[in-house]
């Protein structure tokens, strides 16, 4: 099992996770591509000190882009995993 810091990259902000975190309890997350669902539990219990109720994950596959530098030829982002975390009634993650 890989350390909590390993785990969780960043706590996303958008306007979307916004909605979901104030009405559902839900917050999204950047998690480390191995990651699975009780790594990623046991990781914001220990971070943020709440109770997780469920974890969702999802991978966004990167997106094909063209390369100027390359003469046009593609290349391809970073791959990335995200998981949503969703909290126990009354737990909040507090974010800056």
């Amino acid at each position: 099992m890989k350390r909590p810091e390993q785990v969780i990259k960043e706590v996303s902000i958008t306007e979307k996770s916004n909605i979901l975190s104030s009405h559902l309890g839900q917050y999204t997350l950047s998690v480390h591509p191995d990651a699975d669902k009780i790594n990623i539990k046991h990781a914001v219990e220990k971070t943020f000190d709440v109770s997780v109720i469920r974890v969702n994950t999802l991978n966004r596959k990167g997106k094909r882009k063209a390369d100027l530098r390359r003469r046009g030829k593609f290349g391809q982002k970073a791959s990335s995993k995200r998981a949503i975390v969703t909290l126990k009634e009354g737990d909040v993650i507090e974010i800056v």
